[in-house]
């Protein structure tokens, strides 16, 4: 694979022939654009341990392709597109791939703050922590704890936020500082399928399995006082709460029967691509604009699922604490979606150009000014949030003015990982690795064992070298370091 080191922190494939083996057939395909790779030296030696590098040039083979398909620093292989990768085509006639969202479709973070210290929570955290894990349903083919109708999942799907909000499960501000404020505008329930809805209407509120996790994270440090003050964060030792879930297996259905609709569609338009999971359709199609509409109500319903967490880690702290939301200060600092397709304006050879922007394990980045942010972030930029492992440490950043160039707004969405899970299981030992854990004084409640084997933090790249190559790019600024103190793993 011939990459090249363009500057700091930058390497360049440039466009080339690809042969690719088809049903027995070797067929050629063009690269149309060059796949930059935003990485140091470790990090790319990491990126080349798997397939990422072929993925994203396959990528670049994509009819409508802009500008370039980016790997970020936390690149991995996946399924079709890597994890990790951002591609925008153009808005009208270039294409739509849900591989280039995945099966977890807005799996995504959010940060709540408080004015709580270590100190405060130290000899409650045990108590605390079970008090989640039993409100908060969470492992593998979890079910939520709410006993909703097919016509209150339609509303979900739809409104997103809105609904828990009318439910009394959010409170006004929640959705400011949400990413879309919560609600994809333009979903359509009646086009989510019956499976899909079946296998979700058990599921709201509940955390899932896999690298989804909840935090109860204390500050490690702080880099930029001023912005940090302007989040509520304010010293060392204060205590903060990170929720990564996402749509659960109503978006795993929603990908899998969009993959299936959009790859028989492909034969009818004439299309070829070099990997099957990058099945495609050009925008302005019936098939690409019926799955934007459907993702974006399992989106919505991904909005959703952590606002309903949201409320029951609220509800465990005033339990524990015995104070209400506001003398607690717990309020959302921000949310990000990871696994998203947005049609965004970005400049593109000189000229402004409206996007289908792909980011699949990639978080949004937007500089300060931008016309989507809070009015209360506009000076500051947007609140990106990029966690790490339960055993190292996540991040609070602002997106920055390079952002906009290099990556369509776009940055890393965590540590990225170095091994499969199958090849963790191999290696750890769950219980190993909560005593290990546990002699860090991060204590962990699981629904396995096998879950913590996984997710083992040898597992994933060095998080602080994933953040610093986008701190150093000028795609986001580090603001504050977290390290956990207590988690939930699903």
């Amino acid at each position: 694979m011939n990459v090249n080191k363009v500057e700091e922190n930058i390497y360049e494939i440039p466009p080339k022939t690809l042969m690719t083996r088809i049903q027995g057939k070797i067929e050629k395909f063009q690269m149309r654009v060059p796949v930059k790779i935003y990485a140091n030296s470790y990090i790319l030696e990491k990126i080349k341990g798997d397939r990422t590098l072929d993925q994203i040039c396959n990528v670049a083979c994509l009819p409508g392709i802009q500008k370039h398909a980016i790997a970020l620093s936390d690149a991995h292989q996946g399924y079709g597109f890597c994890i990790g990768g951002v591609a925008g085509t153009e808005a009208e006639a270039g294409m739509i791939s849900p591989g280039g969202v995945g099966y977890d479709i807005n799996c995504g973070v959010r940060l709540l703050r408080t004015n709580l210290f270590l100190n405060d929570i130290k000899n409650l955290l045990p108590d605390l922590l079970d008090n989640i894990y039993k409100n908060i349903p969470s492992g593998l083919g979890s079910k939520g704890k709410l006993n909703i109708s097919y016509s209150d999942l339609d509303k979900v799907l739809n409104n997103g936020v809105n609904w828990a909000l009318e439910n009394g499960y959010a409170i006004d501000e929640d959705a400011e500082h949400l990413e879309e404020n919560g609600c994809l505008k333009n979903a359509d329930a009646s086009l989510i399928s019956q499976k899909a809805k079946q296998r979700a209407i058990k599921q709201l509120g509940s955390l899932g399995s896999g690298n989804h996790f909840l935090e109860i994270q204390r500050v490690d440090k702080i880099y930029n006082e001023e912005i940090a003050k302007s989040l509520g964060i304010f010293e060392e030792n204060q205590i903060n709460v990170m929720v990564h879930t996402g749509s659960r297996a109503l978006g795993h259905q929603v990908c899998t029967d969009s993959l299936r609709n959009i790859e028989q569609a492909m034969k009818r338009y004439n299309i070829k691509v070099p990997d099957r999971e990058l099945a495609c359709v050009p925008a302005d199609t019936p098939e690409a604009q019926n799955y934007l509409k459907q993702m974006a109500g399992a989106a919505n319903f991904g909005f959703t699922n952590r606002q309903l967490i949201t409320h029951w880690l609220r509800e465990s702290f005033q339990n524990a604490f015995k104070r209400d939301i506001d003398a607690l200060d717990m309020h959302i600092i921000y949310g990000v979606c990871h696994n998203i397709l947005k049609i965004e304006e970005h400049e593109v050879e000189g000229r402004k150009m409206k996007l289908n922007v792909h980011r699949k394990g990639a978080t949004r980045a937007f500089p300060p000014e931008h016309s989507v942010l809070p009015q209360n972030y506009k000076n500051i930029g947007q609140p990106v949030l990029i966690p790490g492992t339960m055993g190292s440490a996540s991040y609070l950043c602002v997106g920055r003015p390079k952002a906009m160039e290099l990556s369509f707004g776009s940055t890393a969405h965590g540590a990225g990982r170095v091994m499969s899970r199958s090849k963790a299981i191999k290696r750890y030992w769950g219980t190993k690795v909560k005593e290990d854990l546990g002699k860090k004084g991060i204590l962990v409640k699981s629904a396995s064992m096998k879950v913590l084997a996984e997710e083992s933090p040898g597992a994933y790249k060095d998080i602080d070298q994933v953040v610093q190559v986008s701190h150093d790019l000028g795609i986001v600024e580090k603001i504050v370091r977290l390290v956990p103190v207590g988690v939930v793993k699903g």
